[in-house]
């Protein structure tokens, strides 16, 4: 069960009781507009968020290993899409639990998130197998390498 929806609403209604109790009607008007502050900081943020995440594709990501690196359990939905800066692409059906996303960057490699009441419970990497070299190829860099360390390991007579 999600407590912080029952927890948020009654410490609101402890905080304006007790400034009410207090201070009488100004101790409630100083307490509702610290509260409505708060909500409108929390609002603030979700639309700057989902602001970002309309700009870029569903599901893209810059680099799927950096965000591997950066997950951490029990993260929201909202703080994976801030880090993303883009909506998951879902792979569960719509309200079903648990929610699963993915996010795949440029080079193949994807991450798949899955969100248990909108809490991040388990993510997994995926990256594309690299693909087959023919037989005695090397890459360009590794053959100059290679050369020059015979032409130095001869040069100096060894």
């Amino acid at each position: 069960m999600n407590w912080q929806r029952i927890l948020i609403p009654v410490m609101a209604v402890v905080v304006l009781g007790a400034a009410w109790r207090a201070y009488g009607a100004p101790g409630l008007a100083i307490a509702s507009g610290g509260l409505l502050m708060w909500l409108l900081l929390h609002f603030t943020r979700l639309m700057h968020v989902l602001k970002q995440a309309a700009d870029r594709p569903v599901g893209w990501v810059g680099s799927a290993v950096m965000l591997n690196a950066k997950l951490k359990p029990r993260s929201t939905l909202l703080h994976v899409m801030a880090m993303t800066r883009s909506l998951g692409e879902p792979l569960s059906p719509k309200d079903q639990q648990p929610e699963v996303f993915r996010w795949t960057d440029p080079g193949g490699s994807s991450v798949t998130c899955e969100f248990a009441d909108g809490r991040l419970v388990r993510w997994t990497l995926q990256r594309p197998e690299p693909a087959a070299d023919p037989a005695g190829a090397q890459p360009q860099a590794v053959q100059a390498a290679t050369a020059s360390q015979r032409e130095s390991s001869t040069a100096s007579g060894h």
